[in-house]
Order: C-alpha cells, then structure tokens, then sequence
C-alpha cells in the first residue's frame, strides 16, 4: 500500500454550494489533503477542511480517555493564496482550538500572519489569531527556499542551494505565478520517493504554454489544474472571463501534455456547473482519456 496519498476535500471554486444538485461532485471549495510518510499536508483552506478537522478531532479523542496522554494533532497548511474562497473553513478547522496541536501555515504573502489575522479572524470571527489554543507556525514564503519534511521533525524552511533532501524525505517546491489576480498564486509541488503531485488552481494559461510551470511541474505523477471554465464560457462574448485567473478544462489538458502528468485532474469547477454539467464534461474529456479525472469530494489517489 501507498504512503503518499491524496484525497479531495472541496473542489469548487468561488463559494460553496449547498444544493441537491451538486452532491456528485460536493460543493465545498479548494481543499486536497496529502499523507506522505507520517506527514498531512493540507493544500487550501475552504470549506472542504472541515471535514479533515472533524476526522482528525475522531481519532484525537480516541487516542486515550485522559486528555493529556492523547496523540497531538499536526499538520501543515499550504495556501495558494488568500482569496476567501480558499481561506473559509480555516477558523472552524477544531484542532486550532486544541492546546496540544501544533500547525505550520505556509503562503506566499509579504506578511501572511498579519493578512489571516485582518481576514479571518478578529472582526469577522469571534476570536484574535494570536488566541486561538494551537501552537501556530505562520511563514512566508519565497522562491529561494524549499519545505522539507523530516520523520518526526517539524516542517523546516531551507534555502534551495543548501537543501540536500534524503530519500524519505518529503520536498516542497513552489514559485509564485502572476496570471491570478491580484496578488498572484502560489503553484506548489510536493515530491515523495521519487513520486509528485503538483498543485495548480486559479492559474489561468498563457497561449502557447507557460515555460516556467512547464519546467517546474515536468513528469509529475498527479497534476492537479484550474479547470473553471469551459471554453465556450471563458470566450462568451456577453460575459467574456479572459483575465479573471482562471482556466479552461481545454487549458488544462493542453498543460498535461506539455508538462508530460501521468495523472490530471480537473479542480476548481464554477459554482454555478452542477452534477448535470460536470458528468457531461466528463464523458467528453474522459471517455477516450483513463487518465483525466474529474476531481470530487472524497476521490482518493495512491502515488
């Protein structure tokens, strides 16, 4: 069996949905939870890490009777950036209330702690970041660095030149790219045993390629793309959505090819593509292609 894994935890994009149509394929917003090793990395915060707060409280409690001799939760959070919908479940994720938790947040902002705190908590949640329960490690990141996780170490923040990774050790790669607006986002890749999974959403594509995520996600065993729109809905000429940050599922498949994915999977679908839409989407781009998902909650990858 596996141990790197990959599961969907919300894969729409925008806002959630909550609505009888929308029960295939969930209407949670970006949220993929990885285990590598002993290690769980969460990419996005939206709704969708709700469900994984709820699941590792489970096993928490049921670690022992006596609160003090329970398991701590770890984890570490990845932001692509932080707009609200990738931001929404972060609050109610219940190990942060829990003293013996301990977190490591990552993003590519200039000043990531003071940006959650004015976002998501204080006036727009009942309380300060700096009192949630957790022991709650935020860093910022730049491209002169990678993440390297260590068996039973935190996660540690190592200039590239100086990293010199063992094989069981987990990296994290990422640069920030500049076609989501306004700030940008960052594209990640997390490589495991010689196995990797690259993380895509709210990328829009340049024509003809983008070189850099080309080179930086080349012969990666999962990609993980924006697919938001179709192409008769990014080029409607009422409502043209050219510069929003966002791709096409023709877009995403194009970067399959160039970056040479064993493995792609659409994501971050419009909030307004129900189950109807996205099952006729997918006997278009799947039925001659067994390896291109549709991502939905729950869907489950070994690497």
């Amino acid at each position: 069996m596996s141990d790197f894994k990959v599961k969907f935890r919300g894969v729409r994009g925008s806002f959630p949905v909550a609505d009888k149509d929308f029960l295939q394929f969930g209407g949670n917003t970006s949220c993929v939870e990885i285990k590598a090793g002993e290690h769980l990395i969460i990419l996005d915060a939206g709704t969708g890490i709700v469900k994984i707060g709820d699941e590792l409280m489970e096993k928490y409690i049921s670690s022992a009777i006596n609160p003090k001799e329970r398991t701590p939760i770890k984890a570490s959070i990845l932001l692509s950036h932080i707009h609200q919908d990738h931001l929404l479940g972060l609050t109610f994720f219940k190990p942060m209330h829990i003293k013996s938790t301990h977190i490591d947040i990552f993003g590519g902002e200039q000043n990531l702690k003071k940006d959650l705190s004015e976002l998501v908590f204080g006036k727009t949640f009942p309380i300060d970041l700096d009192a949630i329960s957790c022991e709650c490690s935020i860093q910022n990141l730049d491209e002169e660095y990678v993440i390297i996780f260590k068996s039973g170490k935190n996660p540690e923040k190592i200039l590239a030149k100086d990293a010199n990774p063992k094989e069981d050790d987990i990296v994290i790669s990422f640069y920030k790219s500049y076609v989501h607006p306004q700030d940008g986002v960052m594209i990640y890749k997390i490589t495991y045993k010689d196995k990797s999974v690259v993380y895509a959403t709210d990328k829009e594509c340049y024509l003809g390629g983008d070189k850099k995520f080309v080179k930086f996600a080349k012969d990666c065993d999962l990609l993980i793309h924006d697919a938001q729109y179709t192409s008769e809905d990014y080029l409607n000429s009422n409502s043209p959505k050219q510069g929003y940050g966002h791709s096409t599922f023709d877009m995403a498949v194009e970067a399959m090819k160039q970056v040479n994915a064993k493995k792609l999977a659409f994501f971050h679908y419009d909030p307004s593509y129900n189950d109807e839409k996205l099952n006729r989407l997918k006997s278009h781009y799947c039925s001659e292609n067994n390896d291109i998902y549709f991502a939905y909650e729950s869907l489950e990858f070994d690497i």
